[in-house]
Parts: C-alpha cells; sequence; structure tokens
C-alpha cells in the first residue's frame, strides 16, 4: 500500500507541474484546462485554485450516478490544483516559440508518465474520468462518445470564457492515449489498468485476453512501484 501511495503522490504532483507546463506553453491547453483557464480570467483566482473548486462541483455530479470516490478521487482534486500553482512561478509565461514548443511537447510527455503512474496506483479515479464512466455507466453511450462530448464541451465554453485553445489541444488529444498505454507497459502496469477506460477512451476487451485465461493471474501487489487517467482527450486534470 505504501508503494501505491507514493505512485499516487508523486503521478499526481507530476499531473499538476505538465499542466502548467502546457498553459505556460500558450500554444493551447489541456481541454478541462481551456475551462479552467477561462473560469479563472472571469474570476480572478488562480488556475490551481479553479481546478480544485471545478474537481469539488464535478465530484458532487457523481451522487446521481452512483459513483464511488476513493482515496485518489479526493486526493486528485486537492493536490493536482497545488502542484499546479506551485510550478507556475518558475515557468516563463508564454516564452517565444524556441522555449514554448519543447516545453509544451516536454509538458504532454510528463502528464502522459503521470498519468500511467497515478492511474496504476489503482486508489480510485480522477473526478473527471469518473463523470465519464458514470455517464457510460447510466446511458450505455460508448466511452468514445460520452469523452468526446464532454471535453468538446468544456473547450467551447472554455474559450467563450478565454481560455487558450491551440495546436497543443490538438496535439494533446492525439497523442496522451498512446503515451499513456506506452508507459504503462514500460512500467509493466497490470493489462487491464493499462487498458482502464479512462486512459484510453475505449473498454477494454478481456474475452480474448490469455491473461483471462490464466489460472493465476499477477495480483496487485505484484504491479511494480511505478504504476495511471485524464484530461482530457483530454482530460484532465483529470
Amino acid at each position: 500500500m505504501l508503494k501505491r501511495l507514493l505512485a499516487l503522490a508523486v503521478g499526481l504532483v507530476l499531473y499538476g507541474v505538465s499542466m502548467s507546463m502546457i498553459l505556460h506553453a500558450g500554444l493551447g491547453n489541456i481541454p478541462w484546462d481551456v475551462l479552467h483557464q477561462g473560469l479563472a480570467n472571469q474570476l480572478g483566482l488562480s488556475v490551481g485554485t479553479v481546478t480544485i473548486i471545478v474537481g469539488a462541483v464535478v465530484l458532487v455530479t457523481w451522487l446521481p450516478l452512483r459513483q464511488r470516490p476513493g482515496f485518489g478521487t479526493v486526493a486528485n482534486v486537492v493536490v493536482i490544483g497545488l502542484a499546479f500553482d506551485a510550478a507556475t512561478p518558475y515557468l516563463p509565461d508564454h516564452p517565444k516559440a524556441a522555449i514554448a514548443i519543447p516545453m509544451m511537447l516536454a509538458g504532454i510527455v510528463v502528464n502522459a508518465f503521470a498519468t500511467a503512474l497515478y492511474i496504476g496506483a489503482r486508489l480510485g479515479p480522477g473526478p473527471r474520468d469518473g463523470l465519464m464512466t458514470g455517464i457510460v455507466a447510466r446511458t450505455g453511450w460508448s466511452v468514445r462518445v460520452v469523452r468526446t462530448a464532454l471535453e468538446a464541451l468544456v473547450v467551447v465554453i472554455g474559450v467563450l470564457l478565454g481560455g487558450d485553445f491551440g495546436i497543443g489541444t490538438v496535439l494533446y488529444a492525439v497523442t496522451v492515449g498512446p503515451l499513456i498505454q506506452w508507459f504503462a507497459a514500460l512500467m509493466h502496469v497490470d493489462r487491464a489498468v493499462a487498458g482502464d477506460t479512462s486512459v484510453t477512451g475505449e473498454i477494454p476487451q478481456t474475452g480474448n485476453d490469455d491473461s483471462a485465461r490464466d489460472p493465476h493471474p499477477p495480483s496487485v501487489e505484484s504491479v511494480p512501484t511505478v504504476e495511471r487517467s485524464s484530461p482530457c482527450t483530454p482530460h484532465s486534470s483529470n
């Protein structure tokens, strides 16, 4: 359990830092961060504070969806926003392209690594991921449709409120899923965890999985320390 808590803590902190890197690169935010930044602009609050508030509000929507939060869910709401604000003073704001592009790319990679870490801990999904999977469970719609609709909605609202949408938003959407899968495999995260719907946007197909026929499948405890969400074709903060 201690190893899982450590993986969760490191993953959430790195996730918040990666969000800050992508936002300050100024080339487009993670989809949910388009909303967070737009709200921050309108309310005069820090993006980290808004991230915490939005996470708490989204968590309330779990009630009618009958979703159950875990320790990691609550930690997700608090830690990511705090880590975002803690990293902000050390990052240049809207730097020149020579710095902005590498910072954005590094932010996406770090975000994927962080996601693999905290999902691998298996201590509860993020509030935004739980909202998505809850809607899927209640409606029967596909994960891909629900995730795309949610993230499109928050992006549109965020842009109307003044949040940044750009190439970084699109690049994140098309690369973060494969990167998370790669990091999960590199860390030897359990196949079922690596295929988590909140990460890949797909429901794991276990019917033809060799592990499903294994009478002695590996236990969760056998998963190495460095074992994850998202945002957001974004996730999310997540």
